[in-house]
């Protein structure tokens, strides 16, 4: 089992650039539990200067090309940067299925570059927990830039990449409908629009509805209007300025205030998941089980509502007198 003490020289070898480490690490918190724990402590001490980017779409979007473009536009400009790619996951494995880092080839022995995959495994609570965890090891490792690229625009893509700093919202020609967008919550998380693909008919029609609908909405408190870019990820047209967008969009923020208050929002989040997941498995341990399944038939059977049900179960295993 490993201590604290091989935990933090794990960390301190990931600083000084040994991927090896690097992917221990990542491979600790992704399966959750005390090595997770223990890595994300160990992480936190060096963590805090990395920028978050996240990016989500629909699938089919092209995100992951694209960010294999912005990848190299940033080396381009000396900076390391990581990504982090959520997958769905294999019904047999549990591992990433998508395969996004062969996209990524290109930047496969690129020593500045770090790409990962992370599978989601079904589990959200999982997930949402893995992520910033895996976050916090890449920043601590020393990388400035790390994107978080999700598979698709579900609740637990877009809770994810808009707990980033910066959130691009990936979408192709043709798709600019103002009831699909508000249903899927990505007029609210994104910073900056992409049109990728944008070389196919029915480009500027999807920027004159993206830049309708963002008119007809509610301003951001900031001031910031997110502006609607177009890019062609399969040729590297448009990534410099969407990385001109995303440093204008982080100017923004830091002036403001808004980065402070997001990054704050951001562990408050991830404190709370934490502390639920904490009181089920205090509530669940010591026979608490059998008395959460005994009072659910009572609840199901009209015996008791549910409220009365959870109040019962905490004294039950002594979180409440």
């Amino acid at each position: 089992m490993q201590t604290i003490d091989d935990t933090a020289a794990l960390i301190d070898r990931a600083r000084r650039g040994d991927r090896r480490a690097l992917a221990r690490a990542l491979t600790a918190v992704e399966g959750g539990g005390e090595a997770a724990q223990r890595v994300g402590a160990a992480a936190a001490r060096h963590a805090g200067q990395g920028y978050v980017v996240g990016i989500t779409g629909a699938p089919g979007a092209g995100k992951s090309t694209l960010t294999g473009q912005l990848v190299g536009a940033r080396r381009r400009l000396g900076d390391r940067i990581a990504v982090l790619a959520i997958d769905p996951s294999s019904p047999f494995s549990g591992g990433a299925i998508l395969g996004d880092r062969v996209r990524m080839q290109a930047h496969a022995t690129d020593d500045g570059a770090y790409i990962r995959s992370m599978a989601t495994r079904g589990h959200l609570g999982g997930l949402t927990l893995a992520t910033p965890q895996a976050v916090r090891v890449l920043d601590a490792a020393g990388y400035p830039w790390v994107i978080v690229e999700t598979v698709g625009v579900g609740q637990v893509e877009v809770d994810i990449a808009g707990a980033a700093d910066t959130t691009i919202v990936v979408v192709n020609p043709g798709w600019g409908d103002a009831v699909q967008a508000n249903k899927a919550g990505l007029l609210e998380i994104a910073d900056i629009f992409v049109i990728n693909k944008a070389d196919r008919d029915g480009a500027e029609a999807t920027r004159n509805d993206l830049e309708q609908m963002l008119m007809m909405g509610k301003l951001a408190e900031d001031g910031w209007i997110p502006p609607v870019l177009m890019t062609v990820s399969t040729t590297g047209q448009g990534a410099d300025e969407l990385w001109g967008a995303v440093e204008d969009h982080r100017t923004h923020c830091e002036k403001t205030g808004v980065l402070d208050e997001r990054r704050r929002r951001r562990t408050e989040t991830e404190m709370h998941t934490i502390l639920v997941r904490r009181l089920e498995q205090l509530a669940t341990a010591q026979g608490g089980t059998e008395a959460w399944r005994s009072l659910a038939e009572s609840v199901t059977g009209g015996e008791l509502d549910p409220y009365t049900a959870v109040e019962r179960l905490l004294v039950t295993v002594g979180l409440r007198s």
